[in-house]
């Protein structure tokens, strides 16, 4: 589903950005879309991490066929032996049941977020072994389509960025916040597009 901001915060990039601009013409009719359940978005992104993309659907493939339901309940009754064996390292099983935890104890309430700020759903999430702020803020773009996220850390925003801003050069962190402050309201629309710029294929998270 196309986020209802897609075209207004497209058409307003373009006005303030000539580099978006012409980013914004070439990849016209394609845009962000939300992928899958809160929960097991999560689940898959602690699979993920430190392997490969092919890797990662493996094991996951694996995960699924070993789950029943990827639910925090589902999670909680599969044996640490069961999850180890769909290729998780240790350390990721303590990362998943942790995970199920929170979402079943109460911690997480996917149902109270459309209340909360950016920064609190983020404090929620990283909460979480096994989360870390890179992460929350690609959930956030990528699950709740939330309009105004800037990765800071994430190598592909810094590579495109060098690219179309600072002559190849890697841009401090600094540059990138004031970068970003000429894309409010619209950052991660903004980082969408300059990492379609590396990638032609739709980023997917």
């Amino acid at each position: 589903m196309t986020p209802p901001y897609w075209q207004q915060a497209s058409a307003a990039l373009a006005l303030c950005d000539p580099v978006l601009a012409t980013l914004v013409e070439r990849f016209s009719g394609t845009a962000l879309a939300s992928r899958g359940d809160p929960f097991a978005t999560l689940v898959r992104s602690i699979v993920g991490q430190q392997i490969s993309v092919k890797a990662a659907d493996s094991v996951w493939a694996r995960c699924l066929a070993a789950v029943p339901e990827v639910t925090p309940g589902g999670v909680l009754e599969s044996e640490p032996e069961t999850l180890r064996a769909c290729g998780l390292s240790a350390r990721k099983v303590e990362y998943v049941l942790d995970l199920a935890r929170h979402f079943a104890d109460g911690q997480i309430q996917v149902q109270h977020w459309s209340s909360l700020s950016d920064a609190e759903i983020i404090g929620e999430l990283t909460a979480v072994r096994g989360v870390g702020v890179w992460t929350a803020e690609m959930f956030l773009i990528f699950n709740q389509l939330r309009p105004d996220i800037l990765p800071l850390d994430d190598i592909g925003l810094q590579k495109a960025v060098a690219l179309h801003y600072c002559h190849g050069e890697r841009p401090g962190r600094r540059f990138l916040v004031e970068q970003g402050e000429r894309w409010r309201p619209w950052r991660s629309v903004a980082t969408w597009y300059l990492w379609r710029s590396l990638d032609p294929l739709p980023v997917e998270y």
